[in-house]
């Protein structure tokens, strides 16, 4: 068997150029900085990997499109204004998320969109980027910043958590939200857009890195992050406030700063 570099995923030799579970070419190495950052896969067009009973397409590079064939039984959630296109059969409805005014003043969608299989949809963001695909195991959590994640699996719980001070110190707004996936006894698909290129890191118990804000794109939960000031003078003295990111556990920043204006 062949283990994927980037997902853990095990492969039968000779079956494909790429993971069956990500996606990632089976045939290079990480590509990982001196620092200890890793660089997220380049899916190849037109790659095609598996989850449950369903497939997912890879189209394009630079604004790359997803396309699933979803199963019978098989469901995925999404923020609506991602879809690109579906068959007319696929039937869609609205996940209960809860929150609701305050998802919206928060600046998160304040409506999940569900698809339900069998049929096609295809998802994109209005941007360029690179699409990151992670498996997750049963008893993991995950958080990502808001209007990041693609889709997820119906077989992933779906919640959201506010960092406080984090965007009310950047521009005024009502802390930085993210949305937290959970699994439990199953496990699922999660699919992001990072903007720029996407690059991760793992960090030790107590290990601390300084991110910018709107650099940061995920992380396990068990991460702690908080906002941070610091000072330094040039002539009169400035500021600058960064994400402190606390280990143990995996972090993922995106090379293309972006800031969501919260209400």
């Amino acid at each position: 068997m062949i283990q994927c570099q980037w997902c853990r995923g095990q492969n039968p030799p000779g079956a494909s150029r790429s993971c069956l579970t990500c996606g990632a070419p089976l045939d290079e190495a990480n590509k990982v900085s001196d620092s200890g950052w890793r660089e997220a896969p380049r899916l190849r067009d037109m790659t095609e990997f598996r989850f449950s009973n369903s497939t997912c397409q890879v189209e394009g590079e630079l604004v790359p499109v997803s396309e699933l064939s979803l199963g019978p039984g098989d469901a995925v959630y999404f923020e609506h204004h991602v879809m690109l296109w579906k068959d007319e059969g696929v039937p869609i409805s609205a996940l209960n998320t809860g929150g609701g005014l305050k998802r919206s003043l928060g600046g998160m969608p304040h409506v999940i969109t569900v698809a339900q299989g069998p049929g096609r949809i295809a998802f994109s963001r209005d941007s360029p980027g690179e699409l990151v695909v992670l498996p997750l195991h049963p008893g993991m959590e995950l958080d990502v910043r808001e209007h990041a994640f693609l889709l997820a699996s119906a077989s992933i719980n779906y919640s959201f958590i506010r960092i406080k001070g984090l965007a009310n110190i950047l521009h005024g707004g009502n802390g930085m939200y993210m949305d937290r996936f959970i699994t439990q006894g199953y496990p699922g698909l999660l699919l992001l857009h990072g903007y720029g290129n996407v690059f991760e890191r793992m960090l030790r118990p107590g290990e601390k890195i300084l991110v910018e804000p709107g650099g940061f794109l995920y992380k396990d939960a068990t991460v702690q992050m908080q906002a941070v000031q610091q000072n330094f003078k040039v002539g009169m003295f400035s500021k600058m406030y960064l994400a402190e990111m606390t280990g143990p556990g995996r972090v993922g920043i995106q090379s293309m700063y972006v800031h969501h204006h919260s209400g």
